[in-house]
């Protein structure tokens, strides 16, 4: 992936370093404890924070805001700074001003809004100060556990984020948190919450469409680059990794979409380059 170039609005807060307390421990990694609780058995993250919340302390802790002087910080910037050139354009074009989210970049745990961030949740978007926070060891897991490296599948789980944001900033993600509600099982629950991430899915495939012609080619897709992508999406999909930690799938409990569904709604996002064909709700209607 072509990046090296690419702008750096310095809009990431760094709080490596700072002694967070981690849940992580033994011999499995933090990201992938996260990939168990998130993805396989459906628990929200908010829900892990606030209940941290309640047992750690949320002291104030404010990192190094701008462009981190290391190679993976400065990566994670020119993504992030991508994402907004596109999304500045694409959701003038709805009507309404694109606000850049935040990347915090931590280590173990962090406070937020939310409650306590947990490096054990992977990474997630918490909509009430409209930042994502990541911690970096999930991209060692999903190259080394999940057999999906490559800079295009990081920049694909930054951009997924990011299409969290879009959707707060939509108010797409306070319908859904309605209709969740309002649902009459878990069941129908889990279905709301795997359109919504399926909708973050295709808007990371927005972005990738459009990254090169919004930066005159100095972020860009080479070869190779999309099916980097689509593997990593695959690695995530609920069905992959409940075989892998309960060795059977349960369909009714997906709260993220399988892995065929993951690769097509970053495959449609990607080929039409249009946020309107990132309609994954359409079923439930």
């Amino acid at each position: 992936m072509e990046w090296d170039q690419g702008n750096r609005y310095g809009n990431v807060e760094d709080r490596r370093g700072m002694g967070g307390i981690g849940l992580a421990g033994g011999g499995i990694g933090a990201a992938v404890l996260g990939l168990i609780g998130y993805f396989v058995f459906g628990i929200n993250p908010l829900v892990i924070m606030d209940a941290a919340n309640q047992v750690l302390p949320q002291s104030e802790q404010q990192g190094r805001a701008g462009t981190p002087s290391d190679r993976t910080g400065a990566f994670v910037d020119t993504i992030l700074s991508s994402t907004t050139d596109v999304w500045r354009t694409e959701v003038r074009q709805m009507g309404r001003n694109y606000q850049s989210p935040t990347l915090v970049l931590y280590d173990q745990a962090t406070p937020t809004q939310c409650g306590q961030g947990q490096a054990a949740m992977g990474p997630f978007y918490c909509p009430l100060d409209r930042k994502v926070y990541l911690d970096l060891q999930f991209f060692n897991e999903l190259s080394m556990r999940f057999g999906a490296p490559g800079d295009f599948a990081q920049a694909y789980v930054i951009a997924h984020e990011v299409g969290h944001h879009v959707q707060n900033l939509l108010g797409t993600s306070e319908q859904v948190q309605r209709a969740e509600r309002q649902s009459g099982s878990r069941g129908e629950a889990n279905r709301y919450s795997v359109a919504l991430e399926l909708q973050a899915d295709c808007y990371a495939g927005v972005w990738a469409a459009h990254a090169a012609e919004v930066s005159s080619g100095k972020v860009a897709l080479e070869q190779g680059d999309l099916q980097e992508g689509l593997r990593a999406a695959a690695a995530v999909g609920d069905d992959t990794l409940q075989r892998e930690t309960r060795g059977r799938v349960v369909p009714d409990s997906f709260t993220h979409g399988s892995a065929a569904q993951r690769q097509h709604w970053l495959q449609e996002g990607y080929s039409t380059g249009d946020p309107k064909a990132c309609d994954t709700f359409r079923d439930l209607r």
